[in-house]
């Protein structure tokens, strides 16, 4: 089993690894082969996960997140609204009101797990929740 600096070592070099090389680095790891279809820009991502498994631990732990920068946390992960929050849209001279609940968002007393769903109910075609409603967060100027 590599040490610590050997396995931060092994992450710097995923990029440029071949396929082969890649393969076999994830028997070493998985303790099976990968999927033969299995293109190389998903495995180098799992491949760094599980090696950084090996150097601070599995799981969400503390000791995790502190190594992981701020700025790699996903704001997807963070909850958008808070329980009660109404988002209301008029679609074709309608009224249509959505409550966020701990369950999800509620709309005509169904509760769904996302905006897209109730956006695709309402116009009868393939919408984004967030961009029907309004609440696609901006992109930043930089």
């Amino acid at each position: 089993m590599p040490k610590t600096d050997e396995r931060k070592a092994l992450i710097e070099a995923l990029p440029t690894m071949s396929k082969p090389r890649l393969r076999k680095l994830w028997q070493e790891q998985f303790g099976s082969p990968p999927k033969p279809k299995l293109c190389m820009v998903l495995m180098r991502p799992v491949l760094a996960y599980r090696i950084q498994e090996r150097i601070y631990g599995a799981g969400p732990k503390a000791a995790l997140h502190q190594h992981i920068p701020k700025h790699a946390i996903s704001d997807a992960a963070k909850p958008r609204y808070k329980q009660g929050t109404r988002i209301v849209r008029e679609w074709k001279g309608k009224v249509h009101e959505v409550v966020v609940t701990p369950e999800g968002y509620e709309y005509r007393r169904t509760i769904y797990k996302s905006l897209s769903p109730i956006a695709n109910l309402i116009t009868g075609t393939r919408w984004s929740g967030p961009a029907f409603f309004g609440t696609k967060p901006q992109e930043r100027r930089k």
